[in-house]
Parts: structure tokens; sequence; C-alpha cells
């Protein structure tokens, strides 16, 4: 590459008696008449609002209104660039100054108006097309074109490349789970994940009992096996794993049994699981939610409550408390007269014909 003085024309600055600037800019090549040429051949180089000269290396808001400096047209400039006919040569913010001002004279210019209407009536006779085909026939697509046209192809290309390349990296990842499954006496790594988190076996156990990293399967089972999984996400084994021992030891089968027992038929609280099976409040907390059963607060409280007004409507005749202080109250009788009569605190009574009579409401 080579590189030529550009001596632009005298501004402003060798008006104020600095002298012209000298620039140095690379010359990309020639064409084949000689001529240099300072931007690529078939690309418009656009510098924010500047576009870059060809024949100079010059940037400019118009390069369209700089080819008659240099002699030649737009015609000439786009054919040996190798650039489209209809290419702009104006930087952004001029393509916007013309857009603005021709929509004014669409408005104010009647030729300008009468010509675009002609023009629009060509575009939908078809007129427009039949000319821009009959002047392109025999003509070589310029440069610019042949890109437009590469890149689909070559975006195809990497796509397919980046398929080809996931496609390996899933086989090399099915037959490391293939030959991990084979290693412990498995047909497929299913039925590896179903058997040992069935026993209690966390994922990274699995990895490592394999000859895999221990993140392997946390990492890779979802590609690899999305049912085996979802298997293993969803099977409530393998964090029962802690409580599993001690629940056997007390006669129970599975940690589901065991909860279910405790907490809902003997109303057992969370705090006396816990001391039972030498664990936290948070562990059994945490294993009730994950068995879908519903904590009891205060379990053994509430059910004592539950037992002693049942045993004093018995007493009464009654099906419920609340039935009896209705009756009585209906007939006119006081708390104080009620209370004696059952042997039962007013608080009591009152608070038992209230939580009876909500839900009823309800």
């Amino acid at each position: 590459m080579s590189a030529e003085i550009i001596t632009p024309p005298p501004g402003p600055r060798a008006a104020a008696g600095r002298g012209p600037e000298r620039v140095i800019r690379p010359v990309l090549g020639a064409l084949a008449d000689g001529t240099p040429f300072y931007a690529p051949i078939g690309a418009v180089a656009v510098d924010g609002s500047l576009v870059t000269c060809h024949l100079c290396g010059r940037s400019l808001r118009s390069v369209a209104a700089h080819l008659p400096r240099h002699g030649w047209t737009k015609e000439q400039y786009c054919a040996a660039f190798g650039l489209e006919r209809g290419q702009s040569l104006e930087g952004p913010a001029t393509r916007k100054l013309r857009a603005a001002a021709l929509s004014a004279r669409l408005i104010f210019d009647p030729a300008i108006r009468d010509g675009s209407a002609a023009g629009r009536e060509r575009a939908r006779a078809g007129e427009l097309a039949r000319d821009a085909a009959a002047a392109a026939r025999g003509r070589a697509f310029p440069e610019q074109r042949r890109r437009k046209a590469r890149r689909p192809l070559g975006e195809i290309r990497r796509a397919a490349a980046a398929e080809a390349i996931r496609d390996r990296a899933d086989r090399r990842l099915a037959q490391a789970a293939a030959g991990a499954a084979q290693r412990l006496g498995y047909p497929d790594i299913r039925s590896l994940v179903v058997a040992r988190t069935g026993a209690g076996a966390s994922l990274a156990a699995i990895s490592r009992e394999a000859g895999l990293h221990k993140d392997w399967l946390s990492r890779h089972l979802g590609q690899v096996d999305p049912p085996a999984a979802d298997a293993a996400r969803r099977a409530p084994h393998r964090a029962d794993s802690a409580l599993r021992p001690a629940v056997r030891d007390l006669g129970f089968r599975e940690v589901a049994g065991y909860l279910r027992e405790r907490h809902l038929v003997q109303h057992r609280t969370v705090s006396a699981m816990a001391t039972e099976l030498g664990v936290s409040q948070h562990a059994v907390e945490s294993a009730l939610r994950r068995h879908g059963l519903e904590r009891v607060a205060h379990a053994a409280k509430r059910h004592q409550a539950r037992l002693r007004a049942a045993r004093v409507a018995a007493e009464l005749g009654y099906p419920t408390v609340a039935a009896y202080v209705a009756q009585q109250r209906a007939a006119g009788w006081t708390w104080t007269a009620i209370a004696a009569e059952s042997g039962q605190p007013q608080t009591w009574l009152r608070r038992q014909a209230a939580e009876q009579a909500g839900p009823a409401g309800g």
C-alpha cells in the first residue's frame, strides 16, 4: 500500500494565512487505467455525516456535488468503482436536508408536483421496471450488488457451521452419558439417574460415581435427556435422604407417611417432629412443603382445643358449642347464666360462638 500527499483547495485556514493543509491518505489501489482510489471498491465509506471520495480521499457532505471538480459524472463514478446506479453519494445529514427541501417543493412547485405524479403513474403501469430491466440487460452486476448477493450466502454458511458445531457437541455429550451409564451397568443415562435418585443419591454423587465432573449431570442432563432431568427434579427421595434413616427407625417406610401420621393425624408440632428426628425445624418444614402437606401452626394446642369444644358440646347435648350458645341467647339468657350452666368461662364461650359462626357465615 502506498500513500499520496493530498493538497486540498485553499479553505478558511489558508485565508487566515496558515496555508493549505496537507493530508497523507493511503491509496487502496488503482483502476485499470492507473487512476488511484482511496475507498474500497463496491462500497461507500461513510464517517458520520461525511462520505469519502474514491478519487481523492476527501471526506465530503456530498460526493455527487464534488465530482465535477474531477470532471466525472455520477454514472462514470458508479461504474468505475462498482457502485449501483441508484446509490446515494451524500452523507445522512445532507440526504435529510434534501428530502426536507423536496417535500416543500412537492407542495409549492407545480413542475415538481407534476413530474412526481407522472413518475408514480409510470411506476404503477410498470414502465419504470421495464425501462430498468432494459437498461440493465447485458450489463455486469456492480461489485456492490455482488456483495449484497453474497451476504445472505455467508450468513447461511455461518448458520450451517454453527449448527454442525452444536450437533457435534450434542453427539459428544450423548456419547459421554452412554459411556457413564454402561460403566455402572445401566442401558442408558435415564435408567441410571432414575435408579440412583430413587435410592437417595444426588446428581453430583451420580456424576462422581460415573467418573464425570461432579457438575456434569447438573449442567448437561437437561440437554442429553430432558425426561430424566425432569424426573430428577421432581423426585423427593433425594432431598429426603437425610430424614429417611430416622423415619425408618420409627417404623415408617417413607418420609411422606411419617409426616402425614405425625402432623395431620397425631397433631404433633413441627418442633416436636424435629426433636424426634434429630433435625432442624427448617428441615421438617421443607419436607412438608416438598410432599404437599400444609403446616398447621400450634397443631397440638389446636387439636386439644377442638377436643375440648366437642366434649363440652356433647355434655350439653348439642352438636357444637355455638349451637348451644345460639339457642340460649335466643331464649333471652345472659352470658353469665350460660357460663354458669355450662361451667365454662364467658370469654371461651364467646370465642367458640364467633369462630364457629365465622366459617358458617363464609
